[in-house]
């Protein structure tokens, strides 16, 4: 199967939501505590080992960095779309000054708020473990405005199969009726879910925003 985001290429790093590219075309956010794996989710979903920081020290990505996709294809007779993949800074586990966490909360939420070419947020959280209460507040926000949402619960290869069965399920119960969230397990070292990731980002991407 073709990889719709291959060919990711990183763009810049801004330490404010108006550093960013400009706000056309299509974009999907990358959020998540910085110990859930979401670098190493990104790298995955592109087929690019180097394309995003890791670490062993959780919580070095402290700024919005954006990847520039190569043209989508829409359809015949529809022009290509222009998309980016935005890695959100990591949140939570970093050892940072309180000053620089209330900063990227106001920059985090003004960005979500406001950004008119965000198609949708990949959420990543540890499968064995529940929702801290930042994965809990991203999913109320996407509820709250309608903003789709795909759950990658990452780190299956930590489980066995039926246990990372049992914790999707339990996952997708916890739903409230009327989000638009999807989930999936997902295993960055295992390969485990890649495709199927990569499927959901690129039809984020393709989705009209309402």
């Amino acid at each position: 199967m073709p990889n719709p985001l291959h060919g990711a290429q990183f763009v810049l790093a801004a330490h404010r939501v108006n550093q960013l590219p400009p706000d056309l075309g299509a974009e999907v956010a990358f959020a998540g505590r910085s110990n859930a794996g979401k670098s190493s989710a990104l790298n995955a979903l592109a087929g690019h080992k180097g394309l995003a920081r890791t670490s062993k020290t959780p919580g070095r990505t402290q700024q919005m960095v954006a990847f520039a996709l190569p043209p989508l294809a829409q359809g015949e007779g529809v022009p290509p779309l222009t998309a980016r993949l935005i890695d959100l800074p990591g949140y939570g586990y970093a050892k940072v000054p309180e000053e620089l966490r209330a900063h990227w909360k106001q920059e985090i939420d003004a960005y979500l708020h406001h950004r008119q070419s965000l198609r949708g947020v990949v959420l990543i959280a540890d499968i064995r473990h529940p929702l801290k209460e930042f994965d809990r507040m991203m999913l109320d926000f996407c509820f709250a405005t309608g903003l789709p949402c795909h759950l990658l619960l990452t780190k299956a290869d930590k489980l066995s199969r039926n246990q990372a069965a049992q914790a999707l399920a339990a996952m997708r119960k916890s739903f409230p009726d009327g989000l638009h969230a999807t989930a999936q397990v997902f295993s960055s070292p295992a390969g485990t879910g890649v495709d199927e990731a990569r499927a959901r980002v690129a039809e984020l991407l393709r989705t009209p925003r309402e």
